[in-house]
């Protein structure tokens, strides 16, 4: 049965309608809100490329019921900044991080979660475990270090 919700994404609130709260946060934000930047690649939490960051935590919205997602603030890779100023985005940049990118958003995510628990550097690294089939790991551990 369709329901209502509002989604505060990126820190506007939208309202959707879904045909199922269960339905994966992932579709949502892509199929309904047009945000594509959130990218689907396994479905089974282990890619990372679906990467946002809800509430304070990061979550694999592949898996993540919209249902859950209500009331709580959501961040997707368009919401650090239209112009990439964010300062993980221009780690990325600067240190010529993407190769494809697809893997990319997900990544920046769970470096910016990290970041807002409070941690620094090398400490990040041991929460980017996505996988990256250009393997950009060490340009992302630069990247990530200078945070």
């Amino acid at each position: 049965m369709a329901s209502t919700i509002t989604l505060n994404v990126n820190g506007v609130n939208r309202s959707v309608t879904v045909p199922d709260l269960n339905m994966p946060l992932l579709w949502v934000l892509r199929d309904f809100l047009g945000l594509t930047g959130t990218k689907y690649g396994c479905g089974i939490e282990v890619c990372g490329a679906c990467t946002v960051i809800v509430g304070n935590q990061r979550e694999h919205a592949c898996v993540f019921n919209v249902g859950s997602a209500v009331g709580k603030r959501i961040t997707t890779i368009e919401g650090l900044s239209s112009d990439n100023s964010h300062p993980v985005q221009k780690a990325w940049i600067d240190n010529q991080v993407p190769q494809c990118g697809f893997c990319q958003p997900g990544m920046i995510m769970v470096t910016e979660a990290a970041r807002r628990a409070g941690r620094h550097g090398a400490e990040i690294m041991n929460d980017c475990t996505h996988l990256c089939v250009c393997g950009t790991y060490q340009r992302i551990k630069i990247a990530v270090t200078g945070l």
